[in-house]
């Protein structure tokens, strides 16, 4: 008897795939994959994160980033020595030491209203230096000496230092906090003044060299704002070639003149 084919009992079997220890490995490696990647991931996050507490002690004990140079930007009147002495870093100090304590030496200093420490590698410090200009040569025990605004003595070298300043008979606050006002907001009237003193009923009078003889009135409040609308009258003065002795500036709003 003939035995048919299909699913008789004797047919030969199909072969089947059946996953084995190979096909299971395979798909666990492809989910701890995304894993790994995180992992190293954090690993570089927290390195980059924690990088000024390990490379900066590490870099500064190599010799090649040992100070060798000091630069010092933005002074005109303070000695750039002094300031370099103020630093006391030497060949065993490096570029990459704290420059906090550095800044903040520098900062102690009379002139200096502001400094930044930048590193220029491998071995030099930029010192950027804002200052406190002078505003007045003030007498003081039988010399002329400069001042800021703040009334604080600055030590200029007359030998080094060709400033011209107005000259006050004492440390006044009021005339320096507007000579330091007018210095930094109106600098052509500035080197126009000669003399701030305390005038009529707690006012002030800015005595100006050029023209000479000529006198702004003001009270002791006023502002760099307020005189420099002593300037488009003086222009007016000009244009119609009149003198006037004083420009009055303590009434509100206006501006008087006085012809001699």
């Amino acid at each position: 008897m003939l035995k048919g084919g299909g699913n008789g009992a004797d047919a030969p079997a199909t072969p089947r795939r059946v996953p084995g220890d190979g096909a299971t490995e395979a798909a666990t490696n492809v989910r701890r994959k995304p894993r790994i990647r995180r992992a190293v991931a954090v690993v570089v996050i927290v390195a980059a994160a924690s990088a000024p507490w390990w490379y900066r002690p590490a870099l500064a004990k190599l010799d090649f980033f040992r100070v060798r140079q000091v630069e010092v930007r933005g002074v005109r009147y303070a000695s750039p020595d002094e300031i370099v002495s103020r630093l006391g870093v030497d060949s065993t100090a490096s570029v990459w030491d704290d420059i906090g304590p550095l800044e903040a030496r520098v900062r102690r200093l009379p002139a200096v209203r502001d400094v930044r420490i930048e590193r220029k590698l491998p071995g030099t410090l930029v010192v950027r230096v804002t200052e406190h200009p002078p505003v007045a040569y003030v007498q003081t025990g039988g010399q002329l000496v400069a001042v800021d605004a703040r009334g604080h003595t600055l030590r200029l070298d007359p030998t080094v230092v060709n400033v011209d300043l107005p000259v006050l008979r004492r440390r006044d606050t009021v005339a320096l906090r507007i000579l330091g006002a007018v210095r930094e907001t109106l600098p052509a009237l500035f080197a126009r003044i000669g003399d701030v003193r305390r005038g009529d009923a707690g006012g002030v009078v800015v005595q100006l060299n050029q023209p000479v003889g000529r006198v702004i009135l003001a009270p002791a409040n006023v502002t760099a704002e307020r005189l420099f609308d002593a300037i488009p009258v003086e222009a007016d003065l000009e244009r119609r070639r009149l003198a006037a002795s004083e420009i009055d500036l303590r009434f509100k709003d206006q501006v008087v003149v006085r012809l001699p």
